[in-house]
């Protein structure tokens, strides 16, 4: 559990710019709200990220 709680920034991050790839490839960057979302988790995983892994110790 703490392998996935370690990861869980990092795992935000990606599918936010997983989503923000994809946007750009079908064309839909026109619509704010996916593009709201995707940025929302990008920032949220690197804060995500951040804290968790300063609590977190091995």
């Amino acid at each position: 559990m703490k392998g996935l709680l370690k990861n869980l920034g990092l795992i935000l991050v990606i599918v936010g710019a997983v989503i923000l790839i994809a946007c750009a490839f079908t064309g839909n960057v026109n619509n704010n709200v996916t593009l709201g979302v995707s940025a929302l988790l990008v920032v949220l995983g690197l804060v995500t990220y951040i804290v968790v892994n300063k609590r977190i110790t091995d």
